[in-house]
């Protein structure tokens, strides 16, 4: 039996389901879904991802049996709507949309009105009885076909009818009448084909096949890349196709076209929320080159169709149990539903609407948690303007409040410009007349954006909502006057100038206005009550749900007790890594470092460690405080000497200038012992060279100075009633020998420090696992490790032979080559550092089956590595304070996968 390719939907009946989403793509499972409720839908059918597969497998060849299955399907929707494609007295027009399963909006393409040949559109002029209506739908069609199709570049086209309005003297093309509009289908054919000296398609199935044949490719259009990059959407997936019966916005007053959502899709309130734009076509709203009505609106335009509406996207959001996005078009005062998919929303809409869905009885608390992608969680951190120096500003314009947050930076008038700024270290605002898809890469650049033209529906304001971006739409002060400079109500600015933006009111405001934490942070800083704070409400009550259901722990890497105090506030339950080293670098300690370091035998360093001593125990003190009854991870000195020295080259230039001014002969000669120990302590490959337990082993008396510390501040505030669980950790282990040694120094330091305070104390002395060797031979090395911790960073660079400050220059080629289909530095690489992870884990449970594991690496806050720490059977993971809350839902996530 032959493959199945298409699948048909119309009078009420559908060969698909929205459960068919991989396989029809989210728009064609919606529509298959829509038409077995009993939605008005038109007629149609949707050729499935797997054809877009074969198609590129094929060479760019249909896979057997689809063109005869698509022509079979087609002729069902003629005889559904009683129209012929081609006919040139009663034609049937078709759209042809693309669908991937995955939302991916505006990054691929559609052509609307496909069959209008100089036949067709007589024929359809008389049938309507509009022979504007018919021209317009002819003009539209020529210079869509001819921009996707026919690569004619679309600012050709837009130059011709922007030239055609001056010279009528009209300001919107719904001004031209229908001599016009033919006079620029003429123009446009011209257009083409000068430019690719070809005709311009008059057979309808020829340019069915042709329109077919530009979706496809525009999976792999350079927009569409670019998107599945930052989004992690496999290139294997393709996409699927939707040929659909036309019906038609622009027929007249009683038309329109609109996108919609159930609830509100930036702030999450329960308001039908949505924009329309009467006699025009559904492009028209979505990119954003005319300012919509809100949909309300259609309520006086089109009262009965406003009715239906209402009832259809109540209907559709009781079925689906989540806020939807919906496209509809209006002929002549009937409704159509052109579309439904689970609406894009932002981080703070997604937790409202979740919490709300549960409290209206629609969903359970752990379908709430799965709503919301761990990721979204972030945007409640976004900072937000000050509001006393906001209150001193005047805004310049007022827009759409589109994407929440603030954002404030210098203005990039084009996207590559906003490109070159972000790499070179530049606060980005990228300010458009509207945004396309073509812009993608430089809003993602960008800190926020700014459009003139556009809603709440329009590309910019999507795009905004799902990378989670400060965005303002629709600010109707905004001029774009060239590629150097904007008008912004009377003031003009030049790119680079600084502008500042409120994603939350629509507000402009010249400057860089100062930013301060978000709500949430400010109750975890007691700045402000959680009680008067709705979204830190919501916010924590997601979060205890994730609770309930998580196996995985969350610790956090802090090296301060301000960091200690800001993991606990986001729910960390203790530290999973405290860097020692950092507490060197303070003022105050440095230069004892140095010292110590310069020191040329064992007495001279121990008398300048009994100086950091005291330092190190008050600094373990305060991270103890914060973190009492919880565990906290300190990690013995890893980096090598050097990095607490100054660079060779600064001492050479200071050492000339002594030598040249002749001066303070006892500062040259400190300088230039330090230079000879600097240079010393040179080595080839740092990385790999004198660090971590290297160190310890070679300096002993470092690493029972640290211990010393660890342990008398445990004592000490166990002296006062605090339960305090110190993991002292030893870096860079690759034998069992070296684990072995440390370990001894540490117990006996431990037994010193006690024997000293009079307390008898738990706890555990383990170490990191970031050599391949470790890995490999983790059996032997818990004999002597309590625990593990996997530093994935380190395990990272040495399983891929990687150097993380280098691999920049490549890993974006290699994600681009389909070499790599991540930054293995930023999403943990499962099938190598992952299989040395797992060898380490069945080692280690072999020797010491209740061995302690985690991670400590940076991985421990992305959520698919979470999620693996979740299949490895990790006891915690450990992130960045402020990726805290976001691996709490990720473990969450994990867990509930398995359910």
């Amino acid at each position: 039996m032959a493959k199945k390719y298409v699948y048909y939907f119309g009078e009420g009946k559908a060969e698909g389901t929205s459960n068919m989403k991989e396989l029809l793509g989210g728009k064609g499972a919606g529509l298959a879904e829509m038409t077995n409720l009993g939605i008005s839908v038109p007629p149609g059918f949707t050729i499935s991802t797997e054809a877009c597969v074969e198609y590129y497998k094929n060479g760019k060849q249909y896979p057997p049996g689809m063109w005869d299955a698509a022509l079979k399907s087609l002729k069902r929707v003629e005889r559904s709507m009683g129209m012929g494609f081609g006919d040139p007295e009663k034609p049937l027009l078709v759209s042809v949309r693309s669908g991937a399963r995955a939302s991916m909006p505006g990054m691929m393409d559609t052509v609307l009105n496909v069959g209008l040949t100089t036949k067709t559109v007589e024929g359809l002029a008389v049938k309507t009885r509009n022979d504007r209506f018919a021209q317009d739908s002819y003009r539209r069609f020529v210079s869509m076909y001819g921009s996707i199709v026919m690569g004619v570049p679309r600012e050709h086209f837009e130059a011709i009818l922007k030239h055609k309005k001056a010279e009528v003297g009209v300001a919107h093309e719904t001004h031209l009448d229908a001599r016009h509009l033919r006079e620029l289908v003429s123009s446009f054919k011209a257009l083409i084909k000068e430019e690719t000296k070809k005709e311009f398609p008059d057979e309808p199935l020829e340019q069915l096949r042709l329109a077919i044949n530009a979706v496809f490719s525009s999976w792999f259009g350079a927009r569409a890349v670019t998107y599945r990059r930052l989004y992690g959407i496999p290139d294997s997936w393709g996409t699927a196709i939707n040929v659909v019966a036309m019906v038609f916005g622009n027929m007249g007053e009683t038309s329109g076209t609109g996108v919609a959502f159930t609830r509100d899709p930036a702030s999450g309130d329960k308001n039908f929320f949505g924009e329309c734009l009467m006699n025009a076509q559904g492009e028209d709203v979505v990119a954003g080159i005319r300012t919509p009505l809100p949909v309300s609106a259609l309520a006086k335009n089109v009262p009965e169709a406003y009715k239906e509406l209402e009832h259809t996207y109540k209907k559709l959001e009781k079925h689906y149990r989540d806020m939807l996005d919906l496209e509809f078009t209006i002929q002549e005062g009937k409704l159509y539903m052109l579309q439904t998919r689970v609406g894009k929303r932002t981080g703070i809409a997604a937790v409202k609407i979740a919490v709300d869905m549960v409290r209206e009885g629609l969903i359970s608390k752990q379908e709430a948690v799965q709503r919301i992608g761990p990721e979204q969680l972030s945007q409640y951190l976004y900072p937000i303007f000050d509001t006393k120096e906001e209150a001193k500003s005047n805004p310049l314009g007022k827009g759409l409040p589109a994407g929440p947050g603030a954002a404030a930076g210098k203005i990039a008038l084009t996207p590559d410009r906003a490109v070159t700024m972000k790499a070179a270290g530049t606060r980005v605002v990228l300010v458009r007349q509207e945004t396309s898809p073509d812009d993608i890469h430089g809003m993602n650049a960008a800190a926020g954006f700014l459009t003139a033209r556009g809603g709440m529906t329009s590309h910019a304001a999507v795009v905004a909502r799902q990378m989670g971006k400060v965005c303002v739409a629709g600010c109707e002060s905004v001029e774009v006057l060239d590629g150097q400079s904007v008008r912004i109500g009377a003031k003009v600015f030049r790119e680079g100038d600084y502008l500042s933006i409120n994603g939350s009111t629509g507000n402009v405001y010249e400057g860089d206005l100062p930013v301060v934490e978000s709500e949430i942070i400010q109750v975890i800083q007691d700045k402000l009550d959680a009680k008067k704070s709705d979204k830190y409400q919501r916010f924590a009550m997601i979060l205890s749900w994730a609770d309930r259901v998580r196996t995985l722990r969350v610790r956090a890497n802090a090296d301060v007790p301000d960091q200690a105090n800001i993991a606990r506030g986001f729910g960390a339950e203790g530290i999973g890594l405290c860097r020692t080293e950092h507490m060197f670098f303070a003022e105050d300690r440095i230069p004892i470092m140095q010292k110590m370091i310069l020191a040329r035998t064992k007495e001279e360093r121990e008398k300048f460690l009994d100086q950091l001593l005291p330092l190190q125990r008050q600094d373990f003190i305060g991270l103890y405080r914060e973190m009492a009854g919880y565990p906290v991870t300190i990690r013995l000195l890893d980096p090598p000497l050097h990095e607490f020295l100054p660079k060779r080259e600064d001492l050479m230039v200071e050492i000339a200038q002594l030598e040249l001014t002749g001066r303070d002969g006892a500062k040259l000669e400190e300088k230039r012992r330090l230079l000879s120990r600097v240079e010393e302590l040179h080595e080839f490959n740092p990385m790999l060279g004198l660090r971590g337990c290297r160190l310890g082993i070679t300096m002993p008396e470092i690493t029972r100075m640290q211990a010393r510390a660890i342990m008398e501040a445990a004592c000490e505030l166990a002296k006062e009633g605090k339960k305090i669980v110190p993991e002292i950790m030893i870096p860079l282990v690759g034998m069992v020998s070296e684990m072995k040694a440390q370990k001894d120094l540490v117990r006996e330091a431990a037994q010193e420090a006690m024997k000293r305070y009079n307390v008898k104390l738990s706890y555990l002395v383990g170490t990191m696992i970031e050599l391949p060797r470790a890995a490999v031979t983790a059996d032997r090395i818990a004999t002597e490790a309590e625990f593990f911790s996997f530093g994935t960073n380190d395990l990272t660079q040495t399983t891929f032979g990687f150097s993380r400050d280098d691999a920049a220059k490549f890993i974006d080629f290699y994600r681009t080559a389909n070499i790599l289909e991540s930054d293995p530095f930023a999403v943990l690489d499962r099938e190598g550092v992952g299989a040395l992870m797992r060898q380490a884990i069945i080692g280690g449970r072999k020797t010491r089956p209740g061995i302690k594991l985690g991670i400590c690496g940076e991985h421990g806050g992305d959520p698919s590595s979470v999620e693996f720490c979740h299949v490895l059977g990790l006891d915690y993971v450990s992130c960045s304070p402020y990726r805290v809350p976001i691996a709490r839902l990720a473990a969450a996530h994990a867990a509930l996968a398995e359910v």
